[in-house]
């Protein structure tokens, strides 16, 4: 029996924008998808509704794959492709397998010779880093930083040396609600001169990219709070 296909489903970034960021390609293959694994269940059918292709949500299977999901596990959420089903994943926001628990399926399909398809789509760090006017040649994801303070910033000034030291882009995010207390760690360690790029809400209405320097970000009010945001920082 021919084993099924795994397609990578980006997400959308930002509500009410699924018309503007979601290809005819990915709207066939959900269309003609009846097996997910998807990050958060509810975020998964309302995407998929709001889609509008006439599809039964009733009639779709979904299983959870998230950052709890264990490795052994895999092989049963996997399944449907060994018996021929094509498979979805899809994360709660952006592209799966970028800062996200699907690249557990992905690297176990490729272990069993099944076919991968990542499809295109909204990723905020990559559209953070194209916005933010630093390097596209050598950059680094650092996901979370640390919610230690102390931690934190020492944190901060490492990405700043990497970044001086090897001329590469650092990028790195924080849970919405805790925006405002890391972006006023980076304007108290980093250097005046070091760059920063913030990235609010983006492909949003009210998204907003800009890079300043420190000095200059100090001189500007910015309120984060609870509006997903993407940083790069680069030192010169």
């Amino acid at each position: 029996m021919p084993k099924g296909k795994l397609f990578l489903i980006p997400n959308i970034l930002a509500d009410n924008t699924v018309n503007d960021v979601i290809s005819p390609q990915i709207r066939e293959v959900v269309k003609n998808t009846k097996v997910y694994l998807v990050e958060n269940l509810r975020t998964t059918r309302r995407y998929i509704s709001s889609l509008k292709l006439g599809v039964n949500i009733e009639e779709i299977h979904m299983e959870i794959l998230d950052k709890k999901t264990r490795p052994e596990s895999i092989n049963r959420l996997m399944q449907p492709l060994l018996n021929g089903a094509d498979v979805g994943i899809i994360s709660e926001a952006g592209c799966p397998g970028i800062a996200d628990p699907g690249a557990l399926a992905v690297a176990h399909a490729h272990t069993k010779g099944i076919q991968v398809v990542p499809l295109s789509g909204p990723s905020s760090m990559f559209l953070a880093l194209m916005g933010s006017g630093f390097s596209g040649q050598s950059f680094t994801f650092h996901g979370y930083l640390p919610i230690d303070k102390k931690e934190r910033s020492a944190a901060l000034k490492g990405l700043e040396s990497e970044s001086l030291r090897e001329k590469r882009a650092q990028i790195f995010m924080e849970t919405p609600f805790r925006n405002n207390q890391l972006f006023e760690d980076a304007l108290r360690t980093l250097s005046p001169n070091t760059k920063l790029c913030v990235a609010k809400n983006i492909t949003g209405s009210d998204e907003l990219i800009l890079t300043k320097t420190i000095a200059e970000w100090k001189k500007l009010p910015l309120d984060l709070h609870k509006i997903p945001t993407v940083f790069v920082l680069q030192s010169f």
